[in-house]
């Protein structure tokens, strides 16, 4: 396994793998005993950083959520896990009453959610911190200068320790970090989206804002944490569920544009150059290209997840890479 170092304050920053693992299924399509196997063979691979949120999954079974973190605390606790493994958790996107169905009836980021969600995933995780805590999600109906103050507060205290940020315009993660610096409290350090190898259409509107493309790092996230060595990507969904390598996974319309065949080739002919398969190349392209980010992989069997793991070795040339990042 191979590490990165989030965040800058010497009371906080940690390092994790360079590859994260999502859990965001663990506890309801992914059932407990094969939830643990993961996570045991990716803590023996030597992964350090797993992902979850307060509100995973509740589109499942009809619920507010929080079935993933709970399993991580049973999980934990059946295994003696200590901060050796940094859980990251997020906040904001929990429903406010009991749904199947995706829903914009959310607590939001006010400083009483932030401090009454929060105490509920310590609790769940069975932690008496939280490594890492993200806001998962904006909420335009709050002040930023609320929501900025109440997570520096549990940063301050020793709650919490790394303050994330997922699913925001880039402006606000901006004025976030001005307002924390300007108040002399901690900010956000580390962004999570959704960015993969394939480039997205710009005129498709999303799941995620009825204005554009929130939460895909597109051109001005991924300028953005360029310009900013303080922060890291996280990428979430980087093998588009399985479309690189499944036919009974076709791309979905927004990556129907002239650009996606001739990436696909290039992705192609370097998986067969290196023996590899086209996950493991998407991985390796992330992990290692002028932009560093860290993949956030979800896997609901062991085997899915050693492809991944696989990827953390696999070293691309000058030459792949270039072709990998010129083909268009």
């Amino acid at each position: 396994m191979k590490y990165r170092t989030l965040g800058t304050n010497p009371r906080t920053r940690r390092e994790v793998s360079v590859l994260s693992l999502g859990a965001m299924l663990f506890g309801t399509t992914t059932d407990e005993t094969t939830s643990y196997a993961i996570l045991d063979r990716y803590v023996e691979a030597g992964g350090t950083f797993v992902d979850t949120a307060n509100n995973y999954a509740y589109w499942v079974n009809g619920t507010q959520g929080g079935e993933s973190e709970s399993l991580l605390g049973r999980w934990r606790r059946a295994n003696g896990v200590g901060d050796e493994v940094l859980i990251a958790t997020k906040l904001a996107g929990r429903p406010l009453e009991s749904s199947n169905t995706l829903t914009t009836n959310i607590e939001g980021l006010s400083a009483k959610v932030i401090r009454e969600s929060s105490a509920r995933s310590r609790e769940r995780l069975g932690v008496d911190k939280l490594r890492m805590l993200y806001a998962h999600g904006q909420d335009p109906r709050t002040p930023l200068e609320e929501t900025v103050a109440a997570f520096g507060a549990l940063v301050t205290e020793g709650s919490v320790g790394l303050l994330g940020v997922s699913n925001h315009w880039s402006w606000r993660v901006e004025r976030c970090r001005q307002l924390a610096a300007s108040a002399g409290i901690p900010g956000y350090e580390v962004l999570q989206y959704h960015h993969t190898y394939l480039r997205q259409r710009t005129d498709m509107i999303t799941r995620h804002s009825k204005d554009g493309q929130l939460g895909v790092a597109a051109g001005d996230v991924l300028d953005y944490v360029r310009h900013q060595p303080a922060l890291t990507l996280v990428a979430y969904s980087p093998l588009l569920s399985g479309a690189y390598v499944r036919d009974d996974k076709p791309l979905g319309a927004e990556h129907d544009h002239s650009g996606t065949p001739p990436k696909l080739k290039a992705l192609q002919e370097v998986a067969a150059e290196t023996g590899a398969t086209p996950n493991q190349v998407v991985l390796s392209w992330l992990m290692g290209g002028d932009l560093p980010v860290i993949p956030l992989v979800g896997a609901s069997s062991v085997a899915q997840l050693n492809e991944s793991l696989a990827a953390v070795d696999l070293e691309l040339t000058t030459d792949q890479r270039t072709r990998l990042d010129t083909a268009q």
